[in-house]
């Protein structure tokens, strides 16, 4: 009997949640570059739900909850570590962040692979990695 592979086209989406809508929702919108797809107030939560599409197709859900957990960065926890978005021009994508009020930390380059990349964080502290991928 043969094995397949499992099914799986891609990533569909990434799940974020935040403390501070409105905040975030700005950072996502005027920092990033993301458009709206959908945005949803659940009252019964009393939560928003905003579907995000970033430069590149890639969707984010923005989640606002009352009072959520802090998230563990430092040190860092199991789990997903950071959000990583690939750019074909990291000078230019830091250029625009530090206009935008962002503050990426210095450029590095990945000693395995020899791509330079560098972080910033959301509003929540989520580390955002832009990494080079040349053509």
């Amino acid at each position: 009997m043969t094995q397949s592979s499992l099914p799986l086209s891609g990533v569909h989406h990434i799940a974020l949640i935040t403390a501070d809508y409105p905040r975030a929702k700005r950072f996502y919108l005027e920092v990033l570059d993301a458009e709206i797809l959908c945005e949803t107030y659940r009252a019964e939560r009393d939560s928003h739900k905003l579907d995000l599409r970033l430069p590149g197709g890639i969707q984010l859900e923005l989640f606002s909850f009352p009072e959520p957990p802090a998230r563990l960065s430092y040190p860092e926890a199991c789990g997903l570590r950071h959000l990583a978005l690939a750019t074909p021009d990291l000078d230019a994508c830091v250029a625009l962040l530090e206009a935008r009020g962002a503050q990426p930390e210095p450029i590095r380059v990945d000693e395995l692979t020899g791509a330079r990349f560098t972080f910033l964080g959301d509003p929540d502290g989520t580390p955002i990695e832009l990494y080079e991928v040349k053509a």
